[in-house]
């Protein structure tokens, strides 16, 4: 019968003929048959199965085996014998080099037939031996996945004690061996599905014995922490993981994390290679292990580590956002590494430039997975721009990317941030930060955040802007007597000449350190400033006059020195006077005080107060800070010009005005928009400065820096509870007082009050209103009648006829920033520019310095953004805008720069005289000797420091280069299918580059 068999199968019939022959040959065989017969239809089955050249070959045999196996027990039985199995395991079956790789589904077939034969214990040990034999021979994962569905089946023959731990061990190394080596979707998808056979067979024997979990997992981790120079492990490792129970995490995790025997540099290589298992499409729970690895190396605080690995994974990890089938566990890494990542910028600022990208393929998936992801990720990146402030040129993009989404409060920002922080110690992470390989381009240097100390930073770039300044305090000599300032000149002596990208400002802290202030939290910049200032002006008051020493260095001419003898630096560059006048409004007497200022804090008008038009120049009419003395004295002014704000009083007259007003650049050619009315008095033809164009506008119901100057320089009734004691009186009366400068500062300095406290949560609270910014600055300072027409008659200085006062034009040098909604909180920074002058080296005409080259005035002058460590290029527009983009960033501290004019000529003339003598300052011995000892140290810090970066980076596991997936998601947008980045689906090529 065999041999009919054998010719009906190898005949060149149809199959359909052959199959009616072969259903009667089958037929026959259900009846009694001898032992030889039976051996011979046996044999054949078997050569068929195992050898058949075609599937259809391969189910005869497979149809002949179970009928012989069923009706023909004893015999096969006999057949199917140890000797026979031990052959197949070990030779294999077939001609040399065409061995059959089908031994394991015959092995498999037979079994069922000899379960309850007296041989069948024999079998089940030598499969047990030989299984993990061929194990341990690393079989391809097809071969592999046949032993587990084997084993899976007939779990008899599954190794057992010592032999069953190891062949866990061997079985978790022929995973981290597979590799799909095609791209077709249908071998990618059997790949899977064999990968899944084998980690579901350790699942089986887990379940049964959890002793052997533990034993595995360390063999696991011995694959991903190796270091040797050989191929990186399978991401199908992930798919082990993911059956190990979850209460076991916790110790697993922990006693990973204080083995002394694993070593960085290992530690590195298998949280790298964890990480890189987000693209695995099949695993559950990979994330939770991988953010639990994360958490335990942030508890033994192996911040080097989480450091290297973010940095260097982060946008793969990110990059798998566009894949629906691993987006999930892919967002939860995400949201840790960037939540956790707090001591710096960097991790986020990676991914800064993919985000608009990604965005838009999930906006135009429109998928229930995208909508949330992108709910998320928005979450997510408003807590990124909490926390990392102070980059609006950087944040634009990505602020108009996702400008639709929903906007998180700032409670859930901060709960967010607060628990998933490495550690609550900030000071344990300043080591690791800045990582700054290499100096700005900008030329400029940063300072180091010491723990909330953005506020100082941001006043100390300003103050180090401001040049005229930064020169003085860099040309004091030894031995001042003034040892804050002399700290002062040694850190900007480092920010002027150091090599390194970032400086600590440590010791000028903690010197300039207000006593109430409370370490690590956040303060008003202003405060601050107002302490400094204050501090370095008693300093100089009660030590060595900083005159006497450029009396002995000759920098200064008996004129200017006799002028300036009595003022000390803080007030030569930031000093300016004020008159408060009082008037009773009985009597008209006016009593007044001249006091000084170093700046001028700007209240907001009540928000019943007009904010006026579409321009920032308040109406003439609106604008004079100067009221009606009686009508004896003929060389005052009289009357109150705020009749239109204020409730008109009998005795009032009408008077000249003077305003407040701002300057823009106006492109040559085009048509000039005078800033001042005919009311004014001045001559637009023969100002210079009005040329320049048309004045900063602001959006219609914003407020204006001049708004707020005028608000403050407006009179103030004082009545009911504020009545005022009038000595002339003798009684509490009602009265009118107003506020006028007499004196210009150099360096204008503006604070705007934003902060004010609410009753209701006893809390203070933010003024978010946007406040235009004018580039250039009109301001009006009252002056003598005498120094009035002397000024007439040089035609400077743009004098208002018959007021009293002239203008002052300012530059706007420096805005610092508050980003955030409470003084107790937020974010500093700050943009600044360096305002000169233009000066001739000749004598200056009439005695007036001339004013700064057009180029001065425009915007092209360079603007630098200052964020602690980071320093940019920026611009105007950006100091213009930043508000609109950013409504919790809003300008709060100002500094101006007074163009060269009649006030200010001996003060300029004195330090344009300093500047052609000795040119850049010169610095003192011991300074140059740090400075240059320092920026050899850093030299060498840096060689360390690669060296040290170099030997982290190359053990980091080497893996697909990221940015593809975001490549394919730009070039595909017409693929379909499941596994792409759109809602349905992708080519092939997408799925492997997906999961390899």
């Amino acid at each position: 019968m065999d041999k009919i068999l054998e010719a009906v199968v190898m005949s060149s019939y149809p199959n359909n003929v052959k199959q009616g022959l072969v259903r009667r040959v089958i037929e026959a065989a259900k009846q009694p048959m001898d032992s030889e017969q039976c051996w011979s239809m046996l044999e054949l089955s078997t050569k068929l199965y195992l050898t058949g050249d075609t599937k259809y070959k391969r189910e005869i045999g497979k149809e002949v085996l179970e009928v012989y196996g069923h009706y023909h027990p004893e015999e096969f039985e006999e057949f199917f014998n140890v000797r026979f199995l031990l052959s197949l395991l070990q030779e294999g079956y077939g001609p040399l080099g065409k061995r059959s790789h089908y031994v394991l589904d015959y092995i498999q077939l037979g079994l069922q037939f000899v379960l309850e034969s007296p041989s069948a214990n024999s079998i089940f040990s030598l499969l047990r031996i030989e299984v993990l034999r061929k194990v341990c021979e690393r079989p391809s994962p097809k071969q592999c996945a046949k032993i587990s569905k084997l084993l899976t089946q007939h779990p008899q023959c599954i190794p057992t004690g010592k032999h069953q731990l190891l062949f866990c061990q061997q079985l978790i190394r022929c995973i981290g061996q597979f590799q799909c080596v095609s791209e077709e979707e249908e071998e990618i998808m059997e790949f899977l599905e064999q990968v899944n056979k084998v980690s579901g067979l350790l699942q089986r024997i887990w379940r049964t014995q959890t002793s052997a979990i533990l034993p595995s997992l360390k063999e696991l981790f011995t694959i991903i922490s190796s270091t040797e120079e050989q191929e990186a492990p399978s991401n199908a490792l992930a798919s082990v993981v993911q059956f190990v129970p979850l209460e076991l995490m916790d110790g697993v995790i922990r006693n990973l994390t204080n083995d002394d025997s694993i070593t960085d540099v290992q530690m590195m290589m298998a949280i790298g290679r964890m990480i890189d298992w987000v693209s695995w499409p099949l695993g559950k729970n990979i994330d939770k292990w991988i953010i639990a690895l994360l958490k335990g190396l942030a508890a033994v605080k192996k911040f080097s580590i989480l450091i290297e690995v973010t940095l260097s994974k982060i946008e793969k990890v990110f990059s798998k956002l566009l894949y629906p089938i691993v987006r999930e566990g892919a967002l939860s890494v995400l949201q840790y590494m960037l939540l956790s990542f707090q001591h710096s910028h960097e991790a986020f600022h990676l991914l800064l430039p993919h985000i608009p990208r990604l965005v838009a393929s999930l906006k135009k998936e429109d998928s229930n997975s995208a909508t949330s992801s992108l709910e998320q990720l928005a979450e997510l990146i408003h807590c990124m721009f909490f926390r990392f402030s102070g980059f609006p040129d950087l944040y634009e993009p990505v602020l108009e990317a996702i400008k639709a989404l929903p906007i998180p409060n700032e409670d859930r920002i901060k709960h967010l941030l607060g628990q998933n922080a490495w550690t609550s110690q900030k000071n344990e992470l300043a080591c690791f930060y800045p990582r700054l390989a290499s100096k700005s381009e900008t030329g400029k240097i940063g300072l180091i955040n010491l723990g909330n100390t953005c506020y100082m930073n941001s006043i100390i770039q300003s103050l180090f802007m401001a040049s005229d300044f930064r020169h003085s305090v860099l040309n004091l000599t030894e031995g001042n007597s003034q040892p804050l300032m002399t700290k002062l000149q040694w850190l900007f002596a480092f920010l002027e000449h150091s090599q390194r990208p970032a400086i600590s400002p440590e010791s000028f802290l903690s010197a300039s350190w207000p006593p109430w202030f409370t370490p690590g939290a956040q303060q008003d910049c202003s405060e601050y400033l107002k302490y400094l200032l204050d501090r370095l002006h008693e300093e100089e008051k009660t030590g060595k006059r900083i005159y006497q020493k450029l009396k002995e260095s000759s920098l200064m001419s008996q004129a200017v020195e006799h002028h300036y003898l009595n003022k000390t630096l803080i007030e030569k560059m930031f000093g300016g006077k004020m008159m408060t006048k009082i008037r009773c409004l009985k009597c008209l007497n006016v009593s007044s005080r001249e006091e000084a200022f170093t700046d001028l804090s700007l209240a907001f008008p009540p928000s019943d107060r007009n904010v006026h038009g579409s321009t920032s120049v308040l109406p003439v009419e609106e604008i004079g800070p100067q009221f009606i003395e009686p009508p004896d004295n003929a060389g005052q002014l009289m009357g109150s010009p705020w009749i239109k704000r204020k409730a008109p009083m009998a005795s009032d007259h009408a008077a000249p005005s003077v305003s407040v007003e701002t300057l823009s650049f106006q492109e040559p050619g085009e048509a000039a928009n005078l800033v001042c009315g005919s009311d004014v008095g001045v001559d637009a033809a023969k100002d210079p400065l009005s040329t320049f164009g048309e004045q900063a506008c602001a959006p219609k119901d914003s407020r204006s820096v001049p708004d707020l100057i005028n608000y403050f320089l407006s009179p103030e009734r004082l009545t009911a509870e504020n009545k005022y004691h009038c000595e002339k009186c003798a009684s509490l009366q009602d009265a009118e007082k107003v506020a006028e400068l007499t004196e210009g500062p150099h360096y204008l300095i503006l604070t705007l009050l934003r902060f004010s406290f609410d009753p209701r949560t006893m809390k203070r609270k933010k003024i978010l209103d946007n406040v235009s910014i004018p580039v250039v600055l009109k301001l009006p300072i009252l002056v003598a009648p005498e120094e009035t027409e002397e000024v007439f008659r040089r035609g400077k200085d743009g004098a208002v006829p018959g007021s009293g006062f002239m203008t002052v034009v300012y530059d706007l040098c420096s805005v610092v920033v508050h980003s955030g909604i409470s003084s107790e909180s937020g974010h500093y920074y700050c943009y600044s520019r360096e305002c000169t002058d233009t000066i001739p080296h000749g004598q200056p005409q009439d005695g007036v310095p001339k004013p700064a080259s057009d180029k001065q005035l425009d915007f092209e002058i360079q603007w630098y953004l200052f964020n602690d460590t980071r320093v940019s290029f920026s611009s105007f527009e950006s100091v213009s805008n930043v508000t609109s983009f950013f409504p919790k960033d809003t300008a709060y501290v100002l500094f101006y720069r007074q163009r060269p004019g009649r006030q200010s000529c001996l003060l300029h003339e004195a330090l344009a005289e300093a500047g052609r003598l000795h040119g850049e300052p010169s610095l003192h011995k011991d300074l140059m000797e740090a400075i240059s000892k320092d920026n050899i140290l850093f030299l060498q810090e840096q060689e360390k420091e690669a060296r040290n970066r170099a030997a982290y980076i190359s053990a980091l596991p080497k893996s697909p280069l990221w940015w593809r997936d975001l490549d394919r998601d730009k070039d595909d947008d017409s693929s379909s299918g499941g596994c792409s980045p759109a809602a349905g689906g992708g080519g092939s090529g997408s799925f492997h580059g997906l999961v390899f």
